[in-house]
């Protein structure tokens, strides 16, 4: 397993200085744990883990964790410092394995009996560092032991840790094990076609499509474009009465990676600023950093990975015509037409109606506003009718808000609107029953 930074665990695992509600959250009304005796065997664990570990030390936690009860298992995986309990127990030359012991009673023989949150901080964990053969195997055990929905919700909550060390990071380069890492992937396909979620994952570009960046003339710079969060929302939301799952937003950039993930998560923090609070990040590379072509073979490379982690899901992706994206969206869509349910594409260099009318044919949809890009997606069958109404409410909202450099300029985005306004006003609307 390749060298790595572990990601802040949020909410997902404790650490010794933390309170010991994040322990509490998977209990249960029922719950029969003598809250009194786990924060016993707690301190005893966090003074074994304290200052250097020898064998006896190491022997007293295995045997601790040995005896807890499932409960109180995961109270004290959630209010220790993972990371570190994994590095403190060793495999010795002349002796016991005491760390490969850890392992095979966390994530083989007990994992059944682990929350989900604490099984994703087990996971997050083991991707600390240069991990051994062994770890990367038991990793793979922390997969393999789940089905269904559960496999689906595991695999959202290594996702949404809000950093570059997300599922694609470990599955594509934490991984460096082919036999391991296919293992995963075919595992993920299976319990997809037995069990396909019905919902879309939300893909999108940044520049020029979430905010103004590169070569739209139309609005002050570093500008949210009207309506666009409440486009995303909407799209996550899905088209039925019943919201699907909320955080299924993932930019795909052009941005170039590199190795300690700080370019993106610095974009990852800057769309935090602008109002996104939770989204994954598929970055591009400094050698496809220049041309349309190039950058639309890299993300559509991260797309066919991501496609292969969450096979369950469907896809929409919003971009933009002014870098790669019409190009990386038509290809998408022939080569996945029945994953891949709609491109949407923010037109920033004036493309004719002609050549926008031969693109919709192909279910790539031009659009001025958000509130244009909305009414393709209900035709699309991709957001609802009310949704429609919700993204033109927060698009004028936010126009109205926008300064200008110019009262010309406003009239023209104003005008835009009006105009895209009163197409979503037209859209039927479901009969009273």
């Amino acid at each position: 397993m390749s060298r790595g930074l572990v990601r802040p665990c949020r909410g997902r695992v404790g650490s010794a200085g933390r309170a010991l509600a994040p322990g509490l959250s998977h209990l249960g009304e029922n719950s029969r744990m003598d809250l009194s005796a786990a924060t016993t065997k707690l301190q005893a664990l966090r003074r074994d883990m304290n200052g250097h570990t020898d064998r006896t030390d190491e022997r007293r936690i295995l045997d601790l964790l040995e005896g807890a009860t499932g409960e109180e298992l995961n109270f004290l995986l959630a209010n220790v410092d993972l990371v570190r309990l994994l590095s403190d127990l060793d495999d010795r030359l002349l002796g016991p394995d005491h760390r490969t012991a850890l392992l095979e009673l966390l994530c083989a023989r007990r994992a059944a009996e682990l929350s989900l949150p604490v099984r994703a901080s087990l996971a997050t964990a083991l991707q600390k560092g240069a991990t051994r053969a062994k770890a990367e195997a038991r990793l793979r055990d922390l997969f393999l032991g789940l089905k269904g929905r559960e496999l689906t919700a595991f695999k959202n909550l290594l996702d949404a840790g809000g950093d570059s060390h997300d599922l694609h990071h470990l599955v594509f380069d934490d991984v460096d094990d082919p036999a391991v890492r296919e293992a995963l992937l075919t595992h993920f396909q299976r319990e997809a076609a037995a069990f396909p979620s019905g919902e879309n994952k939300v893909l999108s570009d940044i520049d020029d499509t979430f905010f103004r960046n590169w070569v739209d003339p139309r609005y002050p710079p570093k500008t949210v474009y009207p309506g666009v969060l409440a486009f995303y929302q909407e799209l996550d939301r899905g088209p039925g009465i019943i919201p699907g799952r909320a955080g299924d937003l993932v930019f795909v950039s052009a941005r170039p990676r590199d190795p300690l993930g700080l370019i993106e998560n610095a974009t990852l923090e800057s769309l935090r600023e602008r109002g996104v609070p939770l989204s994954v990040m598929l970055s591009g590379s400094f050698f496809h950093l220049v041309g349309n072509t190039r950058i639309a073979q890299k993300k559509f490379e991260n797309f066919e990975q991501y496609a292969r982690l969450f096979p369950e899901y469907g896809f929409v992706f919003v971009g933009d015509s002014g870098q790669g994206d019409v190009e990386f969206g038509a290809r998408m869509r022939a080569t996945h037409p029945q994953a891949v349910r709609a491109v949407f594409i923010h037109d920033v260099v004036a493309t004719p109606r002609p050549v926008r009318d031969e693109w919709r044919a192909r279910h790539l949809f031009f659009f001025d506003t958000y509130v244009g890009a909305a009414v393709e997606a209900f035709h699309a069958g991709v957001i609802s009718r009310d949704g429609v109404d919700r993204i033109a409410a927060a698009a004028s909202e936010a126009l109205a808000a926008i300064a200008f450099p110019s009262p010309a300029r406003r009239h023209e985005r104003e005008a835009e609107l009006a105009h895209d306004l009163a197409r979503a006003q037209a859209l039927p609307r479901a009969s009273a029953v």
